[in-house]
């Protein structure tokens, strides 16, 4: 095929010297169905079954040694007991993450007393987006308690907070990186994503969150503060005794799992006193999964070059290789080189699509749900949301849509090797665990990936049961539950 050939934007990938002026006429070096037999070899080489229980085996012995040497991650938190079903009241649950704020009025009735055994009475979604992100010192803290506000009285003729005389008991799932001081104090870190409230780095979050109602005369009680993993272990096992374990797989990736005291060294608790076995044996434990993986997972050319222009280069491995954040820009990756070396697009990228992180996971996920044998609904979905000048031949949809099968499917094969490393680590750890007489462990999950995306939930299911017949027949049943209700 002969045509343009247009600069490069891609560095690796730069036309020779005596085609690298613009205007040139070139022969490809490459067709697009070569260069899709090529990724669909790359991410799909390490997929089959025993390939994902050695790469599962190298990350459980990675789990294993940082229990006790590693200060970032398998952090113990202050949970220690999980929910037993018996818990009852009306309850204020807030979730603070990068681009959302939830506030939720809560019932619980308690397991087994009656469907279901807990009501999302009234819940309210405000985005957190650059305008509040600006937002400097307390006028976050104090937009927080505003929603607050705003929740509790459109609620008023279900539920008047102001007239009791004890005040509304409030938990905080808090997304951003904290040094937890006790159930409800935490000092903070930092939040990054282009927060400007960074001022009060090193304060308690506690303290600021519970200022800010009370400048509003919000008659709540903080009483938790907790991360989004711990988060969903903690509302799936309210429902069910058989969880140990939850995920969290949308823009990112964590992971948290209740683990015998024991299997943690005494360093972990850091100046807290180290619990004893006389008050309690068991400890709930943010992995923070994302950061594991280096070194075990088999990566590609387009993987490293992501890595390598990463602002954090090698921070969160995992993360980088299977979340949603990431998963858009690996296949856009791929869609710049075919477009300089196959001829996708006709050879001239389009703009919208030149910018790093440009490809939204939301765009692939409405691509692999879209059966049409023509792709029109994607063909169209694409020239609208980047103003293609011409629309995808049907060849480059093919093409473009088999690429995001291909990245989708290594996601889950990576995903699910990694939770059942989690899985053995605790049939390992905490043999005596009976999970309650059940013949399953559950395993919450929350996130939009893991939740939304076509058929990822329901594929890593599928996996998940292979691996555990051919790597170990004997053990429990390991099942993926959705764990919406802890967001």
């Amino acid at each position: 095929m002969i045509a343009v050939y247009p600069p490069s934007t891609f560095p690796h990938l730069r036309a020779p010297k005596a085609l690298a002026a613009e205007h040139v006429t070139a022969v490809y070096k490459t067709t697009m169905e070569t260069l899709l037999q090529e990724v669909q070899q790359l991410f799909e080489q390490q997929l089959r079954v025993e390939h994902l229980l050695a790469l599962s085996k190298k990350l459980q012995a990675e789990l294993k040694e940082r229990l006790q040497s590693s200060p970032s991650c398998m952090l113990p938190s202050h949970n220690y007991t999980l929910p037993d079903g018996h818990e009852l009241g009306t309850y204020l649950a807030l979730e603070v993450g990068g681009s959302t704020l939830r506030v939720a009025l809560v019932d619980l009735y308690g397991r087994g007393k009656r469907r279901p055994c807990l009501r999302i009475r009234r819940i309210v979604t405000s985005t957190i987006d650059n305008r509040v992100r600006a937002l400097k010192g307390l006028a976050f803290f104090d937009w927080i308690a505003e929603k607050i506000g705003e929740m509790l009285s459109a609620d008023k003729a279900a539920y008047d907070h102001t007239q009791w005389e004890e005040p509304l008991p409030m938990g905080v799932a808090w997304s951003f990186p904290i040094d937890q001081t006790s159930i409800r104090s935490g000092n903070i870190i930092g939040m990054g994503k282009g927060f400007h409230c960074g001022v009060y780095k090193g304060h308690d979050l506690g303290d600021l969150i519970t200022q800010a109602c009370q400048r509003l005369n919000l008659n709540v009680r903080l009483d938790a503060i907790v991360n989004d993993s711990s988060a969903a272990v903690l509302s799936r096992a309210y429902m069910d005794p058989s969880t140990r374990l939850a995920v969290i797989l949308g823009t990112g990736l964590n992971a948290a799992i209740h683990l015998p005291i024991s299997s943690l060294h005494r360093s972990k608790f850091g100046v807290r006193e180290f619990p004893t076995a006389e008050h309690t044996t068991h400890v709930l434990v943010n992995t923070e999964l994302s950061m594991f993986g280096k070194g075990a997972f088999p990566t590609t050319r387009w993987d490293d070059h992501l890595n390598a222009h990463h602002i954090l280069p090698d921070y969160q491995p995992m993360e980088y290789l299977l979340a949603g954040g990431y998963l858009g820009e690996i296949v856009r990756l791929i869609l710049v080189e075919a477009t300089e070396s196959a001829g996708l697009f006709g050879g001239v990228l389009p703009p919208g699509l030149s910018g790093p992180f440009s490809l939204e996971t939301r765009i692939l996920a409405a691509i692999e749900a879209d059966h049409y044998p023509s792709l029109s609904p994607s063909c169209k979905l694409l020239r609208d949301t980047y103003s293609l000048a011409t629309p995808p031949t049907p060849a480059e949809m093919h093409f473009i849509r088999q690429v995001t099968l291909a990245v989708s499917r290594r996601s889950q094969g990576y995903f699910t090797a990694a939770i059942y490393a989690l899985s053995s680590l605790f049939h390992e750890i905490d043999a005596m665990d009976s999970a309650n007489g059940l013949d399953h462990i559950s395993i919450g999950c929350d996130g939009s990936v893991i939740n939304k995306y076509p058929g990822y939930m329901q594929q890593c299911q599928v996996l998940l049961d292979q691996m555990t017949r051919m790597g170990d027949p004997g053990r429990k049943r390991v099942v993926l539950e959705s764990a919406g209700e802890s967001a």
